[in-house]
């Protein structure tokens, strides 16, 4: 079944618009998303893949990795945290990005890529 993509996420208190939804896992809030909106770019994909063989990245090694550069890589990976798929570490400046295979989705993802090369 088709679902439009969602454009935001909301916070966490205030309510939402009819055609969009959340979902909490531990206390952290992600929108609802279709694969198409997932695999409808290739930097996304590129990304994933990066992340699924690597795991652990900062955000200039995913840019070299996946031939973006730092503007493109930082919004996919934006998207990426908002829909799950990707989680965020800080560690003062630093950005470290992980892919959240513990997540069945991203699992499935890696798995895919394993098959698919």
């Amino acid at each position: 079944m088709y679902r439009p993509p969602t454009s935001k996420i909301s916070e966490k208190n205030s309510s939402l618009e009819d055609n969009e939804s959340k979902f909490q896992e531990n206390d952290i809030e992600f929108i609802d998303f279709g694969i198409e909106d997932v695999l409808s770019s290739k930097g996304r994909v590129l990304i994933l893949k990066t992340l699924a063989e690597m795991e652990e990245l900062n955000i200039s090694a995913i840019a070299r990795f996946a031939n973006l550069n730092h503007s493109t890589t930082t919004q996919h990976l934006e998207f990426l945290t908002k829909v799950g798929l990707v989680q965020e570490k800080r560690f003062g400046r630093i950005k470290i990005f992980r892919f959240r295979i513990e997540n069945l989705k991203a699992k499935s993802l890696k798995k895919l890529f394993e098959i698919w090369e």
